[in-house]
């Protein structure tokens, strides 16, 4: 052929012979093939079913089993807080100073770290930062001086007065304000009550023959954060600032006296405090301070451009007694047994003050230490405590009561997790956060460096600064959805004082809401721990507790508030003596953390959330309604957009009740909704002149970072607005804007709770 191909030829019965046996072959083979697949079909549903979790596997009874569950898990917590180990870690932490970027601090990171992974945490590792830090100039120390003539006749002491041989380390540092400017300045002394922008402007209005501007002012602490004192101080052209601690605000007249007899502030006693506005390491603002991070220049980053120091009430007294001017209004007198006058100049006309502060400014490491227990069900859902390390001195309250009570929760939930056969559902993390006093450094860097992962995993930060401030009652600040979360663990804890049956009938009874009787007050969050970045940068709720004193003694925080004074010996034997308030702290710290980490669907209100949105606006409306009215502006779109907030809430917790929790897409569906409710009042734009916060709705005072403010921009807006009479239609267009953003994020709120096909 012409291809060259051979034909065979072939016998029709050998090939029907043939045929017949490859059948017979292939029809055993396909047998055997399907009887592999069944049964390898059959074992991977076994294995399947002892290896996939519980409640996702037996999902007709979880609801009664996780229930069951949660009555031990949380009976099991609270029998193993101690009060004993709580009251041995804060005899450890308290031991000696341990200020941000030294080595003390350091060892305590280290000490930590090792301890959770002794606890049986699942890890724990070290997140080093480099951060810039202030420090006083050991060898040229900060003071201030009253000079006649040129010549000094006085000068405040360089260190606070040894009051007990146990005080006294080596490793004290003297009283001074982190990140003052450096400098010496000479002038006349201005008293100007507690340095709030009320009190510049009552001087501004009342008083035109006092010229802030070249002038030195010496102010009270208390009311406000003393960053934002410098702040109005340094805007009205002072050119330095002295603090001190009046005894009307920190010290009593009662028979007992003061430190080491009582827990009120001795005469020599100084608060030492950062005056940095502005979370995080200043020179790499809203980046992580990484050893590859841009750094700015001082000059352009956001430092106070002026002296700043703090002094004892006896030192000030000495000032201040010869201040001369007229005398100021009562309201502004403190306790001193002195005639109280605005100055500027002294009685004796040849008197003026000099302040030298010379601080010193520089980078060092500092060490979050973060450790966790990893999720059965949902390991990428995170549960975040945290806690500070760092302190100005001994800090025996803040931070160390709480890092006490925190050790404490992680030996817990490591004891259970070692010896109780029991995981949480979601990831619970624990944070100790480095060089908080500097201004929440730790934390802000972290939520920096990670805010992808966290913004999209975190469902809660709780937060415990100092557990135990006084022995009164409990005090909570949270995001509105988390009230009733903290109310139902309140109500689990024992009462740490007899005649009340938990930790919530003693808060109610000492703390009432006064809008709400039936509930303790629950205050709003504002600033000054490390609870701001993950509300105000991410969104994620939050809330801060601890142990305080009576709220009607009026004073601004607890005596002897970062001093040295601050002593494992005056927690013992003034705040709590028996260490029962750290433990109901803790309890209270561990139930919510497992009431979150472990419910099916996450306990979240946003009912509550709408209510005091509506509360809010309300408030707003009765100071400047009218006022808008007249210039054309009304709330009727923030109102409707509060209403349809209100109706989506409540119709999405309606149909949560009634949803079958064991469909487990649908769980998870319904928890993203109540996870990332929060995330819907985020602008990513953040607030006018303050871009580093994002949060619409609650923020920091811009008057005062420490008190919390609700639609901080649209109050901001109409801060003075008449007063502004050269900028009124640009003053009121910007009213416009943050109305319109405000409905616009309610809006937008509501909208995160439809469901999915209904938008």
């Amino acid at each position: 052929m012409r291809y060259g191909i051979m034909m065979e030829t072939i016998d029709v019965n050998d090939v029907d012979a043939k045929g017949d046996g490859k059948r017979i072959v292939n029809r055993n083979f396909i047998v055997f093939i399907l009887c592999m697949c069944i049964l390898s079909i059959g074992l991977g549903l076994l294995i399947g079913y002892f290896t996939f979790p519980k409640t996702l596997r037996s999902p007709s009874n979880s609801p009664v089993e996780e229930q069951t569950d949660h009555e031990w898990v949380s009976e099991t917590l609270m029998n193993h807080i101690d009060v004993a180990k709580i009251e041995d870690n804060l005899r450890y932490f308290a031991s000696q100073p341990h200020l941000a970027g030294t080595p003390a601090e350091k060892e305590n990171s280290e000490y930590i770290r090792r301890t959770w992974i002794e606890q049986g945490l699942d890890s724990a590792k070290l997140v080093p930062y480099d951060v810039y830090l202030s420090y006083p100039d050991k060898g040229n120390p900060n003071k201030v001086s009253v000079l006649e003539n040129g010549q000094e006749i006085f000068s405040t002491r360089e260190h606070e007065d040894i009051l007990r041989p146990e005080d006294d380390h080596p490793n004290v540092v003297p009283p001074f304000n982190a990140y003052s400017a450096q400098g010496t300045v000479e002038g006349n002394l201005v008293y100007v009550n507690y340095a709030t922008a009320d009190d510049f402007e009552y001087l501004e209005r009342q008083h035109h023959d006092i010229n802030i501007t070249g002038k030195i002012v010496i102010a009270r602490y208390g009311r406000i954060f003393r960053g934002s004192k410098v702040q109005f101080a340094e805007a009205a052209g002072a050119i330095g600032v002295i603090f001190y601690s009046d005894p009307k605000d920190y010290a009593s007249d009662d028979a007992m006296g003061a430190y080491p007899n009582a827990w009120w502030l001795p005469g020599s006693g100084a608060q030492r405090g950062t005056v940095l506005v502005g979370d995080g390491d200043p020179l790499t603002s809203g980046y992580p301070a990484k050893e590859y991070a841009y750094r700015l220049s001082d000059e352009n980053a956001n430092l106070p451009r002026i002296p700043v120091h703090p002094i004892g009430y006896e030192d000030a007294e000495k000032l201040l007694m010869e201040l001369g001017g007229e005398e100021v209004p009562e309201k502004w007198r403190g306790s001193l047994n002195i005639t109280y006058t605005f100055g500027p100049t002294f009685k004796n006309p040849n008197r003026t003050i000099r302040m030298k502060v010379m601080s010193k400014k520089e980078i060092r490491t500092v060490y979050n230490v973060v450790g966790m227990i990893k999720g059965r069900v949902e390991p990428d859902r995170y549960v975040i405590l945290g806690n500070h390390r760092d302190a100005w001195v001994y800090g025996a309250v803040d931070p160390s009561s709480g890092t006490a009570a925190f050790m404490e929760v992680t030996r817990a939930f490591g004891k259970l997790l070692k010896t109780g056969g029991w995981r949480p559902r979601r990831s619970i993390i624990f944070c100790s956060w480095a060089a908080e006093e500097y201004g929440l450094i730790g934390s802000t860097e972290y939520v920096e460096d990670f805010q992808r992962v966290l913004g999209e995993r975190s469902v809660i930060y709780i937060n415990v600064d100092s557990a135990v401030t006084g022995n009164y009652t409990m005090r909570a600040k949270a995001t509105p959805s988390l009230k009733r979360a903290l109310f139902a663990a309140a109500k689990k804890v024992p009462s740490p004082d007899d005649g009340f049956s938990s930790t919530f009938e003693l808060w109610l009874k000492r703390f009432e809401d006064t809008n709400d009787p039936t509930v303790p007050h629950i205050l709003s969050l504002g600033s000054g721990s490390d609870f701001a970045p993950f509300v105000y940068s991410i969104g994620v709720p939050a809330t801060d507790f601890r142990w305080t004193y009576n709220p009607h003694l009026g004073l601004s925080s607890y005596p002897v508030y970062h001093s040295v004074y601050e002593t494992f010996y005056l927690v013992k034997t003034f705040l709590d003596w028996d260490f029962k308030r750290h433990q109901a702290v803790a309890r209270v710290w561990t139930e919510l953390a497992r009431n979150f980490a472990d419910s099916i669907i996450l306990p979240f209100d946003c009912i509550d959330y709408a209510n005091k949105i509506r509360s809010a606006i309300n408030s707003i409306r009765t100071s400047y309604e009218d006022n808008m009215n007249d210039h054309g502006i009304t709330f009727d779109a923030v109102i409707s957009a509060i209403n349809n907030l209100t109706t989506a809430a409540t119709t999405f917790h309606a149909n949560v009740q009634e949803m079958d929790v064991s469909n487990v897409l649908a769980v998870r569906r319904i928890n993203d909704q109540l996870m990332l409710f929060e995330r819907a009042f985020i602008d990513p734009l953040g607030l006018p002149g303050r871009n580093h916060l994002k949060h619409i709705v609650f923020a920091p005072s811009s008057k005062n970072v420490y008190a919390g403010d609700a639609f901080p921009g649209l109050v901001d807006s109409l801060y003075r607005i008449d007063e502004d009479i050269n900028n009124q239609e640009q003053r009121w267009n910007a009213v416009r804007e943050q109305l319109a953003l405000t409905a616009f994020i309610i809006q937008s709120s509501a909208s995160t709770l439809k469901d999915v096909d209904d938008y």
